[in-house]
């Protein structure tokens, strides 16, 4: 499963999707240089071994299978892609090689093939529920939510016990706004697979929705499997900022910093909350400016650093914040409304003198 990360007005909120086309394709097509001289590295001695085997037997399928899960440890996609097809097209009887190079054209991008790579699987071997299931995700993925569901459940027939079936009929059911046969679903997923990560973040995020204090477990379940899923903690962190438990929210986003000292969000919440909820407007500056220096192009934190220099009556500073907000993001509507407050007492507002009359 993959994360999708979006924005509300003053704190991001990260959600789960079951869209593998969303991974990243970005990663090295090359194999990666040696580690240093004389440095001993296992990547380039396991490829070195296999390369060898390969001209001796180059038309063993199984070998191009295993060089392509050896470039896949290294993000060497386009090699893996090219050993993947290989070794189909050396023995299109294994059912793996067509799952494996589906997973990797949907990783990629590439829908279509990635389709015909798990229907081809399922030809051949109709009783493998995972091409079903793979197939019955990207159908998820066009929206095509009734064709989904039907082959969801042509695949649950054949293995009850299938967890990621009844992830995917969780998904169908939140797609289709049916919240409770939603809970449902991820719940029997996590019967199926008690490791089901992606169910509880689910679970979790239904349950907050829901204001439904499980969710706290929910989200302690997900970080018991993935102690280092920023995604985790920061759903955590969130369920325990709109509860108004801000201490628990703030060590949620103090966990965040420790693991991704890079990340701007987590600081920007902790902003918020001090500004908001406990009044700290000095702290709240503190947060807002750590937030801008990792991510300079964050408009919603200039536009609240710029809220807290005008509550502490520095308008000049203020007005500085909040035209490089609306700079960034032309239609910040409360940066704006913040700009006709300032203009309306006097202050000086530089972007809009160089706009000249309107």
């Amino acid at each position: 499963m993959v994360l999708l990360l979006q924005r509300s007005k003053y704190a991001r909120a990260w959600w789960v999707l079951p869209l593998g086309i969303l991974w990243c394709a970005c990663g090295g097509t090359n194999t990666p240089a040696p580690a240093g001289p004389g440095a001993a590295d296992p990547f380039l001695a396991s490829l070195d071994s296999l390369n060898a085997l390969i001209v001796e037997a180059p038309n063993k399928a199984a070998l191009y299978e295993q060089r392509a899960r050896l470039y896949l440890t290294v993000d060497s996609l386009m090699a893996a892609q090219r050993d993947l097809e290989r070794a189909v097209d050396l023995d299109s009887t294994q059912v793996q090689y067509h799952l494996a190079l589906g997973d990797l054209y949907y990783r990629t991008v590439q829908v279509e093939r990635a389709n015909d790579a798990f229907i081809r699987a399922a030809r051949v071997d109709p009783s493998n529920t995972s091409a079903m299931l793979k197939q019955a995700e990207i159908q998820l993925v066009l929206r095509n939510y009734q064709r989904s569901m039907t082959m969801v459940n042509d695949a649950l027939r054949k293995d009850p016990h299938a967890a990621h079936g009844y992830f995917l009929k969780g998904w169908i059911h939140m797609e289709t706004g049916d919240s409770a046969l939603a809970l449902s679903s991820f719940r029997t997923a996590v019967e199926q697979d008690p490791q089901d990560y992606s169910a509880y973040i689910m679970l979790g995020k239904i349950s907050a929705a829901r204001h439904d204090p499980l969710a706290e477990q929910y989200y302690a379940t997900a970080i018991a499997l993935k102690p280092r899923s920023v995604e985790a903690w920061y759903n955590k962190g969130m369920y325990h900022q709109d509860a108004g438990q801000d201490s628990l929210a703030l060590e949620c986003y103090k966990q965040i910093m420790e693991l991704d000292p890079r990340n701007a969000l987590a600081w920007y919440n902790s902003g918020y909350i001090r500004m908001e909820h406990m009044k700290d407007l000095a702290g709240a500056s503190h947060d807002f400016s750590e937030a801008i220096r990792l991510e300079p192009g964050y408009a919603d934190a200039w536009y609240n650093r710029g809220l807290v220099m005008e509550r502490i009556q520095e308008l000049d500073s203020a007005a500085a914040n909040y035209q490089i907000a609306l700079s960034l993001r032309p239609d910040h509507v409360l940066a704006t409304e913040a700009l006709n407050r300032l203009e309306a007492k006097g202050v000086r507002i530089k972007i809009r003198e160089r706009q000249g009359p309107q």
